[in-house]
C-alpha cells in the first residue's frame, strides 16, 4: 500500500504595517487563539504561537500538500479580517511578506521554547534586530533596507 509520511515543522514570523504596535496584551489574548483555530483548521497542529505588540510567531507541523506560502497567505488574511470585523481595529494591516524557517524535530522543543518567552527575549533585542538574526541564523540572504 502506497503512503507517504512527513514531519513538516514551520516557524513562521511576520509584523504588523510599518511595524505598528497594534497587538497589546488585550488582543493577543484573542489573538493567539484565533490563529491556531485558522491554522487547525488547514490541518496544521500549532505548537507554540506568541508575539509583540509589533509582530507574530508560530511554530506549526503542517500536512505535506499545504504550502508554507498558502498556509501563512490564510493566518494573515483571516486574522486581519477577523481583527478589522471582530475587534474593530479597521486600519490593522499585517506587512507583506513573511519570515518562513524549517524546524527539524530535534530543535522543535527550543524553537517553541523560544517562542513562548517572547517578551523575556525582547528585553534584549528589538523585532527589526530579532529578525536580522533569525534570517542570519538560518542562511537567508536578505538587503537591509528591505526589511524596513
Amino acid at each position: 500500500m502506497p503512503s507517504s509520511w512527513t514531519q513538516n515543522l514551520y516557524h513562521a514570523v511576520f509584523s504588523t504595517k510599518l511595524r505598528s504596535s497594534w497587538i497589546d496584551a488585550e488582543l493577543q489574548e484573542r489573538l493567539y487563539p484565533f490563529v491556531g483555530g485558522v491554522l487547525k483548521d488547514l490541518r496544521c497542529v500549532p505548537i507554540a504561537i506568541n508575539g509583540m505588540e509589533d509582530h507574530l510567531h508560530f511554530l506549526a507541523r503542517f500536512p505535506a500538500d499545504l504550502a508554507p506560502a498558502d498556509m501563512l497567505r490564510h493566518v494573515k488574511k483571516r486574522s486581519s479580517e477577523w481583527i478589522h470585523e471582530s475587534i474593530g481595529l479597521r486600519e490593522f494591516a499585517w506587512q507583506q511578506g513573511y519570515g518562513g524557517f524549517t524546524v527539524s524535530s530535534s530543535a522543535c522543543d527550543e524553537v517553541a521554547a523560544y517562542i513562548r518567552n517572547q517578551k523575556e527575549h525582547h528585553r534584549k533585542f528589538g523585532s527589526l534586530d530579532e529578525f536580522k538574526e533569525l534570517l542570519r541564523r538560518h542562511g537567508v540572504e536578505f538587503r537591509a533596507e528591505f526589511l524596513e
